[in-house]
């Protein structure tokens, strides 16, 4: 008898955990074809922070009490303008909009964490996500894509950085951007 009553049981709450289809999961048992083409865009621009003057567009919000913009774990939020060209009056394509922080005791290495949300032409409304090492005093350094929005649904791919000027007065740098992004 009790041999029957487990398997009763056993039997019911086996078949309500495989039927159970909530707004969270649902079972699909029919395959749905997508045909997806992947593409591969290049992107160039100009990354302006600009950390002095009137008009910052980066703001440290954390950090240690006593430590300087530069010390470990200082942590600075960021609206940077992104342009066609170097010059700061050059045609804004976009934003850079997120947050780094000084992420190495040892070095001058960077978490980067930001979108590039494009408010141009084709890309306008598009985003890309960007998180990864920027070891700031590397000629050339490579941050992976992790997203993006938009027409940058599912992006991946890399950005490759490489600072053209920097004033260590004021600590305004500008930086140059080769993405290469892959999306569908």
């Amino acid at each position: 008898m009790p041999s029957s009553i487990s398997y009763t049981l056993f039997t019911i709450f086996s078949t309500l955990l495989t039927t159970s289809n909530g707004a969270f999961c649902e079972k699909y048992t029919e395959g749905i074809v997508i045909k997806r083409f992947e593409k591969t865009t290049h992107l160039h621009f100009y990354f302006h922070d600009i950390v002095g003057g009137k008009n910052p567009t980066t703001v440290r919000i954390a950090g240690p009490p006593n430590g300087t913009a530069y010390s470990f774990g200082s942590t600075v939020m960021i609206d940077d303008p992104l342009t066609e060209g170097p010059e700061p009056t050059s045609k804004l394509v976009g934003r850079a909009q997120g947050m780094y922080a000084i992420a190495s005791q040892q070095d001058a290495s960077l978490l980067m964490v930001m979108n590039f949300a494009f408010m141009e032409g084709t890309y306008n409304g598009s985003s890309i996500s960007i998180l990864g090492r920027n070891p700031v005093m590397d000629d050339a350094r490579e941050m992976p894509i992790v997203g993006g929005s938009g027409l940058f649904r599912s992006a991946h791919g890399y950005a490759l950085a490489h600072t053209t000027a920097f004033d260590f007065k004021t600590g305004d740098a500008i930086v140059e951007y080769n993405v290469h992004v892959t999306y569908y």
